[in-house]
C-alpha cells in the first residue's frame, strides 16, 4: 500500500517509443507502471472504473455472487458509501489473489475515504473504511500476493494518520516539476505549435520564470496564448504567474511586487550594506554563502517592512508573504501550511516575508489547540533548518519584540543573522530620511531653508511618522491650491501633528532588538559598549514595569 501526495492533479511525463506524452497521473499508473497487470481498478466516492472491459465483466460476476450469497443487490448499483463499497472490494481482492491474479487498486481523493481526525470523533462510515485500509496494510495475503494498493491525496496530512503512519504503508512525494522538467515540457509543447509572433519568451525562458507552476498551468499558459493569437509578453507572464501561485496557495501566499530597491533605504547603513552584499551573492549565483534566514527587529516605524521589500527589489527574485495560514478546522492548518511549503520549494530561489512573525509562528509549547500549533511550528522549523535550502529560500522574520520569538526559529542554522533598525539619532540621519521618504512618495525635494526648518522642528520621529507628516503636508498644500509645499504648510503640520507616544514599550523595543543584534556594527555608539547584564537588567525592569 502506498499513499501518494503532493503534486498529484499534474500531468506526468509518459514515454512512448514515438515520441514523450504528457498524461494525468491515474492514466500513468494504469496505463505504464501498472499496464501489465491482470486487474487495474480506480474507485473514488464518485464510483468504480476500470482498466478494461474484461476486469468490467469479471467484476460484474463476482458481485452477481456476492449478492446471491449475502442477499444484496449490488449488481444493480454499487452502494454509495465508501466503507460498503471497501467490502466489497475486499471480497474481490480475496478471490482473485486465490487465482493468483495481478491487482492494481488506485484510491482517488482518499482523504474523503479515510480523512484525518480523532477516530472517537468520526463517523462509524469512516472508522469502518479506516479499519478495512488497516486491515489490508498487514493482511498476510495480501502482502504476499502481486498487488498494489495506491491512494491518492494532494495534502498527506488531511489523511488519517492511522493510514500514513502505518508500518505497511508507504508515502512518496510527487514534487512540482523542477526547471529541468519544466523546459523539457515546455518544448514538447512548442514543437506542437509555436508561440504567436511577438511573444518576448523563449523556452528557457518560460521554463525559468515558471517556477512554482504545474505542467498543467503551463500549458494552460500556452494554449491561452495560441487561442487568442496573444504574443506571451513578460508583463503578461508575470501577473498570471502570481495568480495561479496565489489561487494555488488559497490565499496564503502573496506576491509582493516591489517598485523600490535598497537606494530607497535611508539611515542604517550598515543594515543596507549587509543586505546589498546578500543581494550581490544571490545575483552571482554564491548562494552557499548565504544565511538560511534574517531576523529584521527594532521599534514601531523603522522601516523594517519596507527594508525587506527593498531588498526584494534589489535582488530580482520573487518575494511573498506569509499569510495567515491557521484555520478553526482540525487538519486544515496543517495542510495549508504543507501545501504553502511545497509551493516554495518549487519556487526557489525566493524570499519569504513572514510580519510580526513572533505572532504568526507560534512555538513549540502552544497549547489549548489540540497541539496543532506546535506541530506547525515544527513543520516550519524543520523546513528553515533544512541547509538544501541555504540562498534558494531566504527567510525575513520581522517583529518588533523578537524577545517573544522562539530560539528554535532564530539559533544558527535557520533565521541566523538579526539586523537591528533604530531611530535617526543625527541631523544627518534624519535629513538622510528625510529625502529617502520624500523619494518614496514621489515629493519634490524641499528648498534648503523648508529642510533645514524641518530638521530643526522634527525632534525624534521615525521614518513613519516622518512619511506621515509629509503626506499631511502634502494634502494641506493641495487643499490650499498651492503648487508645492511651503514653509508654512509643513510647520502648521509639524505643529498639529503628535506622534504615537508609548515611552515604555519603545524603549523596551529598543533594548531588545540590541539584544538581539548579531553584528556590532549595526549597534547606535551608545549601545556598543554597554555591558550586557547591564541590558537585560534594564529589559527586566521595564517589563516588571509594564506588568505593573
Amino acid at each position: 500500500m502506498f499513499v501518494l501526495h503532493g503534486n498529484v492533479r499534474d500531468l506526468v511525463p509518459l514515454q512512448k517509443p514515438d515520441a514523450m506524452e504528457f498524461v494525468p497521473l491515474e492514466q500513468f499508473l494504469s496505463s505504464a507502471l501498472f499496464g501489465q497487470r491482470d486487474l487495474i481498478l480506480q474507485y473514488d466516492r464518485g464510483g468504480l472504473s476500470f482498466g478494461s472491459s474484461a476486469t468490467q465483466a469479471d467484476f460484474r460476476r463476482a458481485l452477481e455472487g456476492y449478492d446471491s450469497f449475502h442477499g444484496t443487490t449490488y449488481a444493480q448499483g454499487l452502494p454509495r458509501n465508501p466503507d460498503a463499497v471497501l467490502n466489497v472490494l475486499d471480497n474481490y481482492l480475496r478471490l482473485r489473489i486465490q487465482d493468483h491474479k495481478k491487482i492494481a487498486l488506485i484510491l482517488d481523493f482518499a482523504e474523503t475515504i479515510a480523512p484525518a481526525g480523532d477516530v472517537s470523533g468520526m463517523s462509524a462510515e469512516d472508522r469502518n473504511s479506516l479499519v478495512i485500509l488497516k486491515r489490508w496494510a498487514r493482511n498476510p495475503a495480501f502482502l504476499s500476493a502481486d498487488l498494489t494498493i495506491c491512494l491518492i491525496a494532494e495534502n498527506r496530512i488531511e489523511l488519517n494518520q492511522g493510514i500514513v503512519q502505518n508500518p505497511g504503508v508507504s508515502s512518496i512525494e510527487i514534487p512540482l516539476p523542477d526547471g529541468e522538467e519544466r523546459l523539457q515540457f515546455v518544448r514538447a509543447q512548442l514543437k506542437i505549435s509555436a508561440l504567436p509572433e511577438g511573444s518576448e519568451v523563449s523556452d528557457e525562458t518560460l521554463a525559468k520564470l515558471g517556477g512554482g507552476l504545474k505542467r498543467v498551468q503551463l500549458f494552460s499558459l500556452i494554449a491561452h496564448s495560441l487561442q487568442n493569437h496573444q504574443p506571451l509578453t513578460l508583463k503578461f507572464l508575470s501577473k498570471r504567474k502570481k495568480d495561479l501561485i496565489e489561487s494555488e496557495a488559497g490565499g496564503l501566499l502573496e506576491f509582493v511586487q516591489s517598485r523600490f530597491d535598497l537606494s530607497y533605504v535611508a539611515g542604517n547603513d550598515q543594515a543596507k550594506r549587509k543586505l546589498q552584499d546578500a543581494a550581490a551573492a544571490v545575483r552571482t549565483g554564491n548562494t552557499d554563502v548565504l544565511p538560511m534566514g534574517y531576523v529584521i527587529c527594532g521599534p514601531v516605524g523603522t522601516g523594517k517592512t519596507f527594508l525587506t521589500t527593498c531588498f526584494a527589489g534589489e535582488v530580482g527574485i520573487p518575494a511573498v508573504t506569509l499569510k495567515n495560514f491557521r484555520s478553526m478546522w482540525q487538519g486544515v492548518t496543517e495542510g495549508n501550511l504543507e501545501r504553502v511549503l511545497t509551493l516554495l520549494k518549487a519556487m526557489s530561489p525566493i524570499a519569504v516575508i513572514v510580519d510580526e512573525a513572533d505572532a504568526q509562528l507560534g512555538d513549540r509549547s502552544s497549547s489549548g489547540d489540540s497541539g496543532v500549533g506546535s506541530r506547525v511550528f515544527a513543520q516550519i522549523a524543520q523546513f528553515m533548518g533544512n541547509t538544501e535550502f541555504r540562498g534558494k529560500v531566504i527567510w525575513f522574520l520581522l517583529t518588533s519584540r523578537p524577545d517573544l520569538l522562539p530560539v528554535d526559529l532564530k539559533r544558527q542554522g535557520r533565521a541566523e543573522e538579526h539586523i537591528a533598525l533604530f531611530y535617526p539619532e543625527t541631523a544627518e540621519e534624519r535629513l538622510a530620511l528625510l529625502r529617502a521618504m520624500q523619494k518614496k512618495i514621489g515629493m519634490p525635494l524641499l528648498p534648503d531653508e523648508i529642510e533645514k526648518f524641518f530638521l530643526q522642528n522634527s525632534g525624534t520621529l521615525s521614518g513613519a511618522d516622518i512619511e506621515a507628516v509629509l503626506i499631511r503636508s502634502q494634502l494641506r498644500s493641495r487643499l490650499l491650491k498651492k503648487k508645492s509645499v511651503d514653509t508654512d504648510d509643513l510647520k502648521s503640520t509639524l505643529e498639529d501633528f503628535i506622534p504615537p507616544y508609548y515611552p515604555t514599550e519603545i524603549d523596551l523595543q529598543n533594548l531588545v532588538a540590541v539584544l538581539e543584534c548579531t553584528s556590532r556594527s549595526l549597534l547606535p555608539q551608545k549601545y556598543r559598549d554597554l555591558e550586557r547584564s547591564e541590558l537585560i537588567r534594564q529589559v527586566h525592569e521595564l517589563l516588571a514595569n509594564a506588568r505593573e
